[in-house]
């Protein structure tokens, strides 16, 4: 049996020592055997509600830390990329690429990091923009698929924005999104979000996290993709939605108690 995908780690690249601390207590906590891990951090908040907000270290230093992370806990990483000519240089890095929500129907994202997958066998994971419908996403798969195999295509559900400072999850959306032959990934953070809910910065909803991702398994995703952080409240980007990393054992277990009668059906 293939292994569970799971992305984790701090929404935003702090520093250093914040994303050891993460990916220690990931390599020590969340069983490798069953889970396929993968250490998750931005180097750069490009869609940051204010001016004043703090985007990441940038990507030379971003890259650097996501390196030695990889290297010493022999985590495979992710991150996104905001630029055509951002791919091929962070693929060189990451062992997956992430096109955020805003930029999923750009074709030249999409094409420049498929070509960056194949280059260098990484893995392209997509993030539905709040903005689509699912349907809308077969012509996004389509532009990957025309370099690289179903198999090294991820898309996400993170929620569709009906009206103002909130987000739905469509749970028909997996199903529809699956049937175009690649995975799909529940952003089980992403998806509390309250876009601009807090005027210069995003609302959260932290306390609808389970029912949301058990509902996502129960529904038929492939993977969970969950920003964790030591002190939540405290994170320089996503300090409302982000799970306390200490309560991440917990969250999984049930989730996999879940997901494991799912498959038994």
């Amino acid at each position: 049996m293939s292994k569970f995908p799971l992305f984790l780690g701090p929404c935003v690249l702090e520093n250093l020592e914040l994303a050891k601390t993460v990916a220690g207590f990931i390599k020590e906590n969340v069983d490798s055997s069953y889970f396929d891990l993968h250490f998750k951090g931005s180097f750069d908040k490009a869609n940051r509600s204010s001016i004043d907000s703090y985007r990441g270290p940038g990507i030379e230093e971003g890259l650097r830390i996501l390196e030695q992370v990889s290297k010493e806990f022999e985590l495979k990483t992710i991150t996104d990329y905001h630029h055509p000519d951002q791919a091929e240089i962070v693929a060189k890095v990451v062992d997956v690429l992430q096109v955020p929500a805003f930029l999923s129907r750009q074709t030249d994202m999409i094409v420049s990091g498929a070509k960056a997958c194949k280059k260098n066998n990484s893995k392209l994971k997509i993030k539905k923009g709040q903005f689509l419908s699912p349907e809308d996403t077969l012509n996004i798969v389509d532009k990957a698929t025309s370099i690289i195999d179903p198999e090294m295509v991820f898309l996400t559900e993170r929620g569709t924005s009906f009206g103002y400072n909130a987000l739905i999850v469509d749970m028909t959306s997996f199903e529809i999104m699956k049937s175009y032959g690649v995975r799909v990934i529940h952003d089980a953070t992403h998806c509390l979000q309250r876009p601009g809910g807090l005027g210069k910065s995003t609302g959260g909803r932290r306390e609808f996290l389970m029912p949301l991702a058990k509902a996502a398994i129960a529904a038929g995703a492939d993977g969970l993709f969950l920003e964790v952080h030591p002190t939540p409240n405290k994170a320089l980007s996503d300090s409302t939605t982000q799970l306390e990393l200490e309560k991440l054992p917990n969250v999984l277990e049930k989730l996999m108690t879940l997901k494991k009668c799912v498959d038994s059906l």
